[in-house]
């Protein structure tokens, strides 16, 4: 792991499109902008374990047959349908 001081206003750089600014340094607290393209997803730590977490759970609970059965076309009767 790199591991790099920076005071507020400098900058780090990830590959040539990617920036991380610090913004603001209050006691234990480190404010950051991140300037990324918006196809690279940036999420908190906690936020991305939680997706991960649903996303094994879904994975496991369809090879498990789990998951509900949905019609594959309209009932009869259905508004729009003839």
């Amino acid at each position: 792991m790199l591991r790099i001081s920076r005071r507020a206003g400098e900058r780090i750089m990830l590959g040539d499109n990617t920036v991380i600014e610090i913004l603001e340094v209050r006691g234990q607290t480190v404010r950051i902008g991140i300037d990324a393209p918006r196809s690279v997803p940036v999420y908190r730590e906690e936020i991305w374990l939680e997706v991960k977490k649903e996303n094994q759970a879904a994975a496991e609970a369809a090879a498990a047959g789990d998951l509900p059965e949905f019609p594959t076309a309209p009932p009869s009767g259905a508004a729009g349908s003839s």
